[in-house]
Formats: C-alpha cells, sequence, structure tokens
C-alpha cells in the first residue's frame, strides 16, 4: 500500500493508503476525497482530476505523456511543472507518501 496524502483547496488533509495497481484518481474515488471529480472514470478525456503534486515529488514522477499534456491545458490553472491528471498516475509503493493538492475548481 501507498500511503497518499490529497489536501483540498481549503487546507483539509485526507491520508489514505491506496493499493498498487490503481490511479491516484481511484484512491481518491474509493475514499470519497472531495476535490477530484474525474467525470471521464479515468479515460484521460477531461481534466477534472486534476492536481498539483508536491514540490519534492515533481521529479520523482513518471513523465507526462503527450495525451495528459493536452489534457492540461484544459485545467483550470495549470502548473507546468506540478500539475498532473491523477488518473495518469499508476500507484506502486514507490508513490508511499505522495503529497497532492487540488485546484480551487476542476473545469
Amino acid at each position: 500500500m501507498a500511503r497518499i496524502t490529497y489536501v483540498e483547496f481549503n487546507g483539509t488533509e485526507h491520508v489514505v493508503d491506496v493499493a498498487p495497481g490503481l490511479t491516484v484518481m481511484e484512491g481518491a474515488r474509493d475514499n470519497g476525497i472531495p476535490g477530484i471529480e474525474a467525470d471521464c472514470g479515468g479515460a484521460c478525456a477531461c481534466s477534472t482530476c486534476h492536481v498539483y503534486v508536491a514540490p519534492e515529488w515533481v521529479e520523482q514522477l513518471p513523465a507526462k505523456d503527450p495525451m495528459e499534456e493536452d489534457m492540461l491545458d484544459f485545467a483550470f490553472q495549470p502548473d507546468p511543472q506540478r500539475s498532473r491528471l491523477t488518473c495518469q498516475l499508476k500507484v506502486t509503493d514507490g508513490l508511499d507518501g505522495l503529497k497532492v493538492f487540488m485546484p480551487e475548481k476542476q473545469i
């Protein structure tokens, strides 16, 4: 299990254990974390699971593929370095301790 901290825009933290093989988005959905809407269900066809990863995690995550880069163009206030779509982040034991921050809104 990887312990992931999801931080709502208002600062409320949710720390949950997410099983390897799921995505960070599925971890939020399965644990009722508000702020990640995931309208497309994880198909990388929207930007409603957008988060900002903690700065210390940016270099530890796999690179964004072109489809994720394209979808992030539609996200609310994307950050070129820190923005990620949680549906594209597959949970591994290596993500233990990951911290993500929700934007003010999802669009």
